[in-house]
């Protein structure tokens, strides 16, 4: 498990940011009370030298290095008392001239005791969310999120079951690595728990690749086009054959070519003998899949894949309605 590595650098960038401004702002804040008053300055000055003093303490005998320490410690209270009340009096709070930090725990570096901090990780989910395509969608759909109530018979016994297997599939994503087939009519879920999936795993830092087919399959063209020859050039459609899961929408509904054919075999070639699951979805029944693609996509769509079909009354039709 990793994060993806533009996440990260995009993540780390932005810490960076966050921190060379709080250093700016003391800095000019710093300025402007030195201009007001200048004694500030100098106790700053004072306080500077306190490290070095402390470093010269340390090579005398115990008891005077710790009589030195104690005298250093004492002086550097004043220090600071008294330049907090010069700071009161030109109408500023005591603590004007500190860095300020978002998040106090860790101060805007990310890390707490060699740990990730929760800010960090924050972070690296809704970059991760940017990345994967989901942003908008991850705002509402989840797996709590997801309600049975439009569902019945029948067709709730088989929304509960495949909900019960894709979520089962998220919680063990290190040692499941089983693909998906979700197919049936459109508004019946298999977006939202598709992006449950998602984002299930890409807050557990998972690298998770959600995108329409149409659009996959023109990055891949575009790639054609693009100086194989060049070790620089990265091709955008590398993500969709390296990503820890690819969330393949709306299949069907590109346009079916010999060379969409050509990237769907390719991709769901590549990624299975990587163990990389896929999960697609498409509103054709299963009569139409096997119409549309060849037998050596079929074959492994129908025997490699779990299949889920979805059944129901459309559920955007019945909030209408209600």
């Amino acid at each position: 498990m990793a994060y993806n590595k533009h996440v990260v650098l995009a993540v780390q960038r932005d810490f960076e940011a966050k921190r060379r401004a709080s250093e700016a702002k003391r800095a000019m804040r710093l300025e402007e009370v030195y201009a007001l008053c200048p004694k500030i300055r100098e106790i700053d000055e004072e306080l500077r030298k306190v490290s070095f003093e402390i470093v010269g303490a340390i090579s005398l005998g115990k008891e005077e290095c710790a009589l030195k320490i104690e005298q250093i410690k004492e002086r550097n209270l004043a220090l600071q008392k008294k330049r907090a009340e010069l700071l009161v009096s030109l109408g500023l709070d005591a603590s004007y001239t500190e860095l300020e930090y978002e998040c106090e725990l860790c101060k805007d570096t990310g890390y707490v005791s060699g740990f990730l901090c929760k800010c960090y990780k924050e972070a690296l989910s809704l970059k991760g969310y940017a990345h994967s395509g989901l942003a908008k969608l991850l705002e509402k759909q989840s797996f709590e999120s997801f309600s049975f109530d439009y569902y019945k018979g029948e067709d709730r016994r088989v929304i509960e079951q495949n909900f019960e297997e894709l979520l089962s599939f998220a919680k063990n994503f290190e040692t499941d690595k089983r693909s998906f087939l979700l197919y049936g009519p459109t508004g019946l879920g298999k977006t939202h728990l598709s992006s449950a999936v998602a984002r299930y795993l890409l807050d557990n830092g998972y690298d998770v690749v959600y995108e329409s087919a149409q659009n996959v399959f023109a990055d891949f063209e575009r790639d054609r086009f693009r100086d194989r020859f060049d070790d620089e050039v990265e091709l955008v459609s590398d993500k969709y054959l390296d990503c820890d899961l690819l969330i393949l929408d709306d299949l069907g509904t590109e346009m079916v070519t010999q060379f969409s054919v050509s990237c769907l075999y390719n991709i769901i070639n590549t990624r299975l003998n990587r163990g990389l699951p896929i999960i697609a979805s498409t509103n054709l029944r299963s009569d139409e899949i096997r119409k549309i693609y060849h037998d050596r996509i079929t074959s492994r769509l129908f025997g490699e894949f779990t299949i889920q079909q979805f059944s129901g009354q459309d559920i955007r039709r019945q909030k209408i309605i209600r």
